[in-house]
């Protein structure tokens, strides 16, 4: 129906003109992402998102507009864990501060198909198994208790099944080539190191993916929200990764704000045929916890050992 196309095309112009200025405009050269350039788009993507939501409230109705903003700042606050581990994968690679930005876009770029296959294989199963909602539900429950007591955390590029069947077909060069991923060498086309860490990334992001996707469908099963709050919420990844990358160890509460999020949407899911959590209820609490423990990591900061 024109009616529901409209939406899509508008968002998918939306994003393609974005995507283009960042890459095409902004980015064409690689450089150091300073923190004031950082800060900047990360207030635009925010802008952005708030100004698609305040169409989709116009167009779509104000549940649609709830469940929208629910969904960004669900999928917003759980993509900020994902810092932690681009910091262990730059740092295990030690990829050069100029060309991270371009490892990220692309990562990101590939981020958007696998989350809209996700999405709708989701919704798929909860259209056709009702009961899928418990696993999902039951899934967010366990995933929040552990993010809740684990302990620090690192990454084994040398164990990723993707990297390790990815190095048995094809060459990698020792030396990163500037912001290539391929070159040629004696006819062939081998690999570059950069290649390898957009692998990494994204394989990483497919891990987060399981988490994440469950948690927004519990807000909502509409499509077109859950995809476009995803969406939204990832494009501006990039920019508050470079804005908090060297604060990020401040906030070291913020992994239990997540885990209580995902607690909460995850019994959301499991109640959800016995009673309807309203959407405001749910905002509420995920704005409050995300700000608890933003303040409490502040106003206690952590202690380090003589060691570290």
């Amino acid at each position: 129906m024109p009616g529901q196309v409209l939406p899509w095309i508008v968002f998918a112009a939306i994003v393609l003109v974005m995507l283009a200025l960042d890459l095409g405009v902004f980015h064409r050269r690689a450089h150091v992402i300073r923190l004031r350039e950082a800060i900047v788009w990360s207030v635009v993507w925010i802008a952005l998102s708030l100004l698609f939501n305040l169409g989709v409230y116009a167009y779509l109705g104000p549940q649609a507009g709830l469940d929208f903003l629910t969904a960004y700042l669900v999928e917003k606050s759980l993509s900020i864990d994902n810092i932690f581990v681009f910091l262990l994968i730059f740092s295990y690679f030690s990829v050069p501060a100029q060309f991270q930005h371009r490892v990220l876009f692309w990562g990101i770029i590939a981020a958007l198909l696998m989350r809209a296959f996700f999405i709708a294989a989701g919704l798929t199963l909860i259209q056709r198994f009702e009961w899928i909602v418990y696993v999902f539900g039951t899934f967010l429950v366990f995933t929040g208790i552990r993010m809740a007591v684990r302990k620090g955390g690192e990454i084994h590029p040398e164990r990723n099944p993707i990297l390790r069947l990815f190095r048995r077909f094809f060459a990698v060069s020792n030396e990163y080539e500037g912001k290539r991923f391929f070159v040629k060498n004696d006819g062939r086309w081998i690999a570059t190191p950069l290649l390898i860490v957009l692998l990494v990334v994204e394989t990483s992001d497919l891990i987060f993916a399981v988490d994440s996707i469950p948690a927004v469908l519990a807000i909502t099963v509409d499509p077109f929200v859950v995809y476009t709050s995803n969406v939204f919420a990832i494009l501006g990844l990039r920019a508050i990764y470079f804005a908090l990358a060297g604060i990020m160890e401040i906030f070291h509460y913020l992994h239990y704000g997540l885990s209580a999020i995902l607690i909460c949407v995850g019994v959301k899911m499991l109640i959800s045929n016995v009673y309807h959590v309203p959407t405001v209820l749910a905002l509420g609490f995920i704005a409050a916890t995300i700000l608890i423990s933003v303040v409490a990591s502040i106003l206690r900061p952590q202690r380090k050992s003589a060691e570290e």
